[in-house]
């Protein structure tokens, strides 16, 4: 039910943003790119306990470094038309490819202990 609201409210998102579309997809692929990064550096953690913390703030980085690397990107190329509609639409991909990642990695895990227990 939360993918389908959150498809809704996506696609609700792209046809409200009218004009400046290239301002929405520009924060919906500089949001999730970032979280992508984020996510996946700061979960080796589970592979290497020890470095958990130092692997943790790298994630952090890599999403700032991502996030910065974006902006001026989409600034340069003059991809920006409105920085209300890409700050909103970034906001948004934000939570939701978090969410997404989160849920992704919770059907892993569980798929992997019902696995172990047959």
């Amino acid at each position: 039910m939360a993918f389908i609201l959150l498809l809704v409210l996506s696609i609700v998102g792209g046809v409200l943003a009218g004009e400046h579309f290239h301002s929405y997809l520009l924060g919906l692929g500089v949001a999730s790119t970032a979280v992508g990064a984020c996510y996946w550096i700061t979960f080796r953690s589970s592979h290497y306990p020890q470095f958990a913390l130092f692997l943790l703030l790298l994630g952090v980085v890599a999403k700032i470094a991502v996030t910065v690397a974006g902006v001026l990107l989409g600034l340069k190329h003059a991809l920006i038309s409105s920085p209300l509609v890409f700050s909103l639409s970034y906001l948004f991909f934000l939570f939701a490819s978090t969410y997404c990642y989160f849920r992704y990695r919770e059907y892993w895990l569980t798929r992997l202990r019902h696995k172990d227990l047959q």
